[in-house]
């Protein structure tokens, strides 16, 4: 059995792994390359391998970073079935048009206002690839042992990230790998804790918290504190948010601040239509959160969805308090990007980030302290207050993921560390050496290791 590491290394995105065993070919997420623009144009070159010689791609969750190459790669060859979780599937069928809809967007509005640097600015994909994708899609139940290959068995099992997010168990019965995905955590407002997987030969562990610990302060007091402290000055708070897992919870956070009489009575907007469709996917799998179908209708009615364009655009106009909830999470795209461009540069207001901020992204910058930030090719000042609740986060810190590790009856031979900027990576590393003793490794990107 080889392992291959063609993404996920020295960076929290891009994830794909490729697994063969005998003749069986298995690519562990298919996930885009976000936040550096030397990270970005690697969704541009040719992978190091041939889509069409892979048999099955496997799916760990729907975030774009492990599931947004999948469009290209079927694009360029490959005709397998793609493995996931019932949830999994529901969200992608979503999100993969909608990425699909940004590239061309973007590639439109670039050849629009004639800033690109290539002439024409063409997409990664079209929404025509990501349908293409879409219909490869195979759901398969949590806890059941599936035989993808002649060789290989594949088990799900939740690991509470997000909904339909799985732990990766692949076995040629010989040797086992265990692929974390990217781990929830054990005290999430809205997902169930993640289920505790007790062996596996190796291990492939996120790291993205790797050098941090989430505060232990209520995050709904810092977010009552926030948007009070804008909103009392008259100012619109822009909450830039992932439309799936992080919209939900701040509208969750956000009802019950509202029912409690603890922030203004204002508008409050969800202008994402793909976080729209998502909360209704939210409400159809209530066994993989903690909330019932009554609290989730509750907690919906309290914001506006916004669909159409002409609204979105209408919200540029408003001038009194509201709060206004748009994707992307990382301020790198979407209809976030043009209402930074709007109140961005107003000091009454706040742009609240919620979520983990890659290198390279705008969210970043922002949050670094950036005077200004570069917008559809035009440079927007930064005059709003720029404020982080980083405790909110839906990845497990290092602490919580060495707690998930203790679950395991025998160390794996060796736990190789993905999924987190070099520093963080590092720092997981040392911890899972310095507390539990067990055998690491740092891949390189496009590493190749023999799994004994």
């Amino acid at each position: 059995m080889k392992l291959t590491f063609l993404g996920a290394s020295g960076t929290v995105t891009g994830s794909k792994y490729l697994l063969t065993s005998g003749n069986s070919r298995v690519l562990v997420d298919c996930g885009l390359f976000q936040g550096l623009k030397q990270l970005r144009l690697k969704n541009w070159a040719d992978l190091p391998i041939d889509p069409a010689s892979v048999d099955v791609v496997v799916l760990t969750h729907a975030h774009i970073d492990h599931t947004g190459y999948l469009p290209l790669f079927v694009k360029n060859g490959f005709k397998g079935k793609v493995y996931c979780s019932h949830a999994t599937r529901d969200l992608c069928e979503i999100m993969l048009p909608d990425s699909a809809h940004l590239q061309e967007e973007e590639a439109r509005y670039a050849n629009k206002k004639g800033f690109s640097k290539h002439h024409p600015a063409l997409p990664l994909y079209t929404k025509e690839d990501a349908d293409r994708a879409l219909e490869l899609l195979s759901p398969i139940p949590f806890g059941k042992d599936v035989q993808i290959t002649d060789e290989l068995t594949l088990r799900l099992s939740p690991s509470g990230h997000i909904l339909g997010s799985a732990f990766v168990h692949l076995s040629d019965m010989q040797t086992s790998v265990l692929f974390s995905g990217d781990i929830g955590r054990p005290d999430d407002a809205l997902m169930q804790s993640p289920s505790r997987p007790q062996q596996a030969d190796y291990l492939v562990v996120e790291s993205t918290y790797g050098n941090r610990l989430h505060e232990h302060t209520d995050p709904l007091i810092k977010l009552e504190q926030s948007l009070n402290k804008a909103l009392k000055r008259g100012g619109i708070v822009i909450v830039p948010v992932f439309a799936v897992g992080r919209a939900q919870e701040m509208i969750y956070y956000l009802h019950q601040l509202k029912q409690a009489g603890k922030i203004p009575d204002v508008p409050m907007y969800l202008n994402s239509p793909m976080a729209v469709d998502a909360s209704e996917i939210f409400n159809r799998h209530c066994g993989e959160h903690r909330l019932s179908v009554d609290e989730c209708n509750g907690m919906f009615k309290d914001v506006r969805m916004v669909n159409s364009i002409e609204e979105s655009q209408r919200l540029n106009q408003v001038h009194h308090p509201m709060i206004l909830l748009a994707a992307s999470g990382m301020a790198s795209g979407g209809r976030v990007v043009h209402h930074l461009k709007a109140f961005a540069p107003n000091p009454k207001n706040m742009v609240l980030f919620v979520g983990y901020q890659a290198a390279g992204t705008r969210g970043a910058a922002m949050v670094d302290g950036v005077e200004s930030i570069k917008i559809h090719g035009e440079y927007v000042p930064v005059n709003a207050e720029v404020a982080m609740i980083s405790n909110l986060s839906a990845h497990a810190d290092y602490s919580e993921i060495l707690h998930w590790m203790s679950g395991f009856k025998t160390p794996p031979k060796k736990t190789f560390i993905t999924h987190g900027e070099p520093v963080a990576a590092d720092a997981m590393r040392h911890h899972i050496e310095e507390d539990l003793h067990w055998n690491t490794h740092v891949p390189d990107y496009l590493e190749t290791v023999e799994l004994k």
